[in-house]
């Protein structure tokens, strides 16, 4: 039987993703099922005149349209980047070459770069790809427009993370709704910790950093001399946990979203979340575990936090043993290979493999 690769094309980044992170794990998972499909991941990184070339443009607007995209053609293979061990150390299939047999490999494409397809002329070259939205936040990855319509009407498939983004995406073009497939991603609850709680709270200061300083600044004169705010900052993934595993509260800025995943990872170390949903978080987004702050009342977000610290309950965490087992089930490894299979049978029909 003929072997489909399932191709995802990735930016090189510096620091830990979590858009990222999902793909690595449905590469790996997907390489592990035992089916007719094999998978790997392609990093594209700038070459070095078009880096100069963008940032000219930035600070003299010149060379390309603002909001033009990025040019797939001024790009290349990024042959010696690999994620970094500090936040995921497994050994995901990387691929060195951007070369694609239409008679065997499916690309699949992040929502921030759906031009591409249109840039590279896929479809005329007979390649069949897909387009993953994990933030509806980042579709408009180009002002073209009629580009971008074209990218997702010649498109395959449309995988799509949250139901916050489906609802989105329906609205906009209601006459792609039969491409979409919901592929969902999970979440280790099993190296994620409940140690002995301590008077901290965490935060990830890289989403909204003006706001995170504002309410920082609102809780300098407020918060109980017992109490400490830490930030999580550039921390490998041990000390995220272990960070997680100790604080009491955890809060959320999160901005413009598919799916924060955060959040979700700090309320099953035994957090309680306060802040921002940050749109597709509104599908875990339930109490007691979660309270919600309109984005940009910082005024509330310190009440809240103050009010919450006073009244918090020893057993708060056994409280909430229910809440936790829900959201873990709702982000389980069974499901994500559910879907995973979903996305195999769906790709296969386009090779006519039954």
């Amino acid at each position: 039987m003929k072997k489909i690769n399932l191709i995802y094309l990735l930016p090189e980044m510096k620091g830990a993703s979590g858009g990222a992170k999902v793909i690595y794990n449905h590469s790996l998972k997907l390489n592990s099922l035992k089916k007719n499909v094999s998978s790997s991941v392609i990093h594209l990184k700038k070459k070095f005149s078009y880096k100069i070339e963008t940032s000219l443009s930035k600070k003299f607007n010149i060379f390309n349209e603002k909001y033009s995209g990025w040019n797939p053609n001024k790009m290349r293979v990024s042959k010696f980047f690999s994620p970094s061990k500090n936040w995921f150390n497994k050994d995901v299939n990387l691929k060195k070459k951007f070369s694609l047999n239409k008679d065997t490999d499916f690309l699949i494409i992040p929502e921030i770069w759906s031009h591409f397809s249109e840039d590279l002329e896929l479809k005329k070259k007979g390649i069949n790809y897909g387009i993953f939205i994990q933030g509806f936040y980042h579709m408009n990855s180009t002002s073209n427009y009629k580009k971008l319509k074209s990218a997702y009407k010649n498109a395959k498939i449309i995988l799509i993370s949250s139901d916050y983004n489906i609802k989105c995406f329906k609205e906009m073009f209601p006459e792609f709704k039969n491409k979409i497939l919901r592929i969902n991603f999970s979440i280790n609850s099993k190296k994620l910790k409940i140690q002995k709680k301590t008077n901290t709270i965490t935060y990830m200061p890289r989403k909204l950093p003006d706001h995170s300083q504002l309410l920082l600044f609102y809780l300098k004169n407020l918060l109980p001399n017992n109490w400490k705010i830490i930030p999580l900052h550039n921390v490998s993934e041990n000390y995220l946990i272990k960070s997680l595993s100790h604080s009491k509260f955890f809060l959320s800025f999160s901005n413009l979203e598919g799916l924060g995943v955060p959040p979700i990872e700090a309320a099953l170390s035994g957090n309680k979340v306060i802040g921002y949903v940050g749109g597709g978080g509104v599908e875990y987004w339930k109490e007691p575990m979660f309270k919600k702050i309109e984005n940009g009342d910082i005024s509330k977000f310190g009440q809240m936090l103050l009010y919450e610290i006073k009244n918090y309950k020893k057993n708060w965490i056994n409280e909430t043993k229910k809440n936790r087992l829900k959201l873990e089930k709702q982000y389980s490894a069974a499901i994500e290979n559910k879907t995973l299979n979903l996305l195999i049978n769906k790709v296969n029909k386009f090779y006519n493999i039954n």
